[in-house]
């Protein structure tokens, strides 16, 4: 076989080996409990980005929680998605809520990206995802997934909203629904 021949073959056979890692992804996640509107949200316990134990816990029944999950610090998308969240920080203030962002990423890694950004709210730190799979957050390829949920002050899910390429969507949408909320 030719250069050329053998290259485009590998492309091939490397394509396939990606598609079934996605596919047994997606079988995996299918399997996964999904946290929907009603349910009482998941208890934990994770560390903030000074080191900080934040038990979910304390918060219930004082804030609304808005608690969103994204892949990882400094990436172009959720460095986006952080600041449109720190940029409406005042918004969330008035209309009673609480933002926390979340992701397997480590303490120091979740200091060093609130500080860079001047972000006003908390990050917790959730290595190997457990709190990541108890909100049922599904993973897409080789990334985690990106979610927002609304915690009412009855600790129940009150709205949700899943967007893994539109990361400045999830403050618009979160906005527009505490607005409505907050009207009725």
């Amino acid at each position: 076989m030719n250069k050329l021949l053998k290259a485009a073959l590998m492309i091939v056979v490397s394509f396939g080996v990606i598609m079934a890692c996605a596919q047994e992804n997606d079988k995996k996640n299918s399997s996964m409990e999904t946290f929907d509107i009603g349910d009482e949200v998941p208890r934990f316990t994770l560390k903030d980005q000074d080191g900080h134990d934040v038990d979910i816990a304390e918060y219930i029944g004082k804030k609304k929680l808005v608690i969103y999950f994204y892949p990882k610090d400094e990436s172009p998308g959720c460095t986006k998605e952080a600041c449109a969240f720190r940029d409406s920080f005042a918004d969330y203030t008035d209309a009673g809520a609480m933002v926390i962002g979340v992701n397997s990423g480590s303490v120091e890694s979740h200091k060093a990206f609130a500080e860079k950004h001047r972000l006003p709210f908390t990050l917790l730190s959730d290595p190997g995802n457990r709190v990541l799979k108890q909100f049922g957050v599904k993973n897409v390829l080789f990334l985690t997934g990106r979610e927002t949920f609304v915690v009412g002050l009855d600790g129940k899910l009150a709205f949700k909203y899943r967007a893994l390429m539109n990361a400045t969507e999830h403050n618009d949408k979160v906005l527009a629904f505490l607005k409505k909320d907050d009207a009725e």
